[in-house]
C-alpha cells in the first residue's frame, strides 16, 4: 500500500490523475539512460535531480526486474533487456519488418543485390529483415545475427543520429576492433565519418567489416525524427562498383524514405499499395 511520501496529486499528470513518485522517478532514471546511454550512479542521481540514495534503490528494484543492468567493469548503469522488450511492444503496433519487407523485395529485385533492414541494440545493429540475391555469391545474414557498428553500413547511419554520449561510451566500452584493414579504428576519424553520414543522409561500408563486399545504407525516422532502422543493400564491391554508385545509393535513399512514409502512417502496407507508388522513376 502506498503512503502519501509515494503520492503527488495531479502533478505532471496534465489531467488531475495523480504522479506515482516512485514510479515517476524511476521513469525519468530509465529516460536518462536511454538518452545517454548509460551513466554511474552519481551522474544519474544529478542528471534526474534524484537523491543518491533514492536512485540507487530505484536502480537496485529495476535491476532485479531486468529493466537496468550494472557493469561491474565500468561500475556505470545501462537499459536492460526487459526495458528493450517493453519497448518492442509499441513496435507492434506498427511494425516496421512489415512495412519494409516488400519494399526491401523490390529493392533486392532492382539492384540485383541482397537488401536488408536492421536496427540498434545494446550498442550492436541487429539484422532483423533479409531479402537475399538470387546471385550465387551474395551477402547473407540470418535474422537476429549481430554486427559491430563501426564495422557496418547501417551501423553507422544508425550511430550518426545517436546522442554523442551514446557514440563516446559506445567507444569506450567496446572499442574500435578492426575487421579488416578498411575498418575505422580511429575515435577522431569515425566522429568525422558519422558527420559525413549525417551530411549526406547514406553511409557506405567500404569493405570495412567484409574484405571485398560494399554496402550501401539510408536511415528510416519515426514520426518525432528518431532513427528506428536502417535499409541496406550489400554486395560484392566488384558490382557496387564506385562507377555505379550514385545509381544504388538513390534506390536504397528512396526506398528508405517509401519505408519512413508508411512507418509514420502506421499501418501495414499491402503489395497493391506498392503497385501505386510512383517507384519505376528511380
Amino acid at each position: 500500500m502506498l503512503n502519501n511520501s509515494d503520492r503527488r496529486a495531479g502533478s505532471g499528470s496534465g489531467d488531475g490523475a495523480e504522479v506515482v513518485v516512485a514510479l515517476d522517478r524511476g521513469l525519468a532514471i530509465l529516460d536518462r539512460l536511454a538518452q545517454h546511454g548509460g551513466g554511474s550512479l552519481s551522474d544519474i542521481a544529478r542528471d534526474t535531480k534524484i537523491p543518491v540514495s533514492t536512485t540507487f534503490r530505484l536502480l537496485s528494484t529495476m535491476r532485479r526486474r531486468g529493466f537496468v543492468e550494472f557493469s561491474e567493469r565500468d561500475q556505470g548503469w545501462y537499459i536492460g533487456t526487459r526495458a528493450y522488450c517493453v519497448g518492442n511492444a509499441y513496435h507492434s503496433r506498427i511494425n516496421v519488418v512489415e512495412v519494409a519487407h516488400p519494399f526491401l523485395r523490390q529493392l533486392m529485385e532492382r539492384a540485383g543485390e541482397t537488401a536488408n533492414l536492421a536496427i540498434e541494440n545494446n550498442g550492436e545493429v541487429v539484422f532483423i529483415c533479409q531479402v537475399e540475391a538470387n546471385n550465387p555469391l551474395r551477402a547473407h545474414f540470418s535474422s537476429g545475427s549481430r554486427a559491430p557498428m563501426h564495422a557496418s553500413g547501417i551501423g553507422k547511419m544508425l550511430l550518426a543520429h545517436m546522442p554523442d554520449d551514446f557514440v563516446d561510451a559506445l567507444i569506450a566500452q567496446r572499442g574500435l576492433e578492426a575487421a579488416t584493414r578498411h575498418t575505422i579504428t580511429d575515435p577522431q576519424a569515425l566522429r568525422a565519418e558519422l558527420q559525413r553520414v549525417r551530411d549526406q543522409g547514406w553511409a557506405l561500408d567500404d569493405e570495412e567489416r567484409i574484405l571485398d563486399m560494399r554496402c550501401i545504407a539510408a536511415p528510416v525516422f519515426d514520426p518525432v525524427g528518431t532513427i528506428v532502422a536502417g535499409v541496406s543493400i550489400s554486395g560484392l564491391a566488384t558490382r557496387l562498383t564506385r562507377q555505379e554508385m550514385n545509381h544504388y545509393r538513390d534506390l536504397v535513399v528512396r526506398v528508405a524514405g517509401f519505408t519512413q512514409y508508411w512507418v509514420e502512417i502506421g499501418k501495414p502496407i499491402q503489395d497493391e499499395v506498392i503497385a501505386r507508388t510512383e517507384y519505376e522513376g528511380v
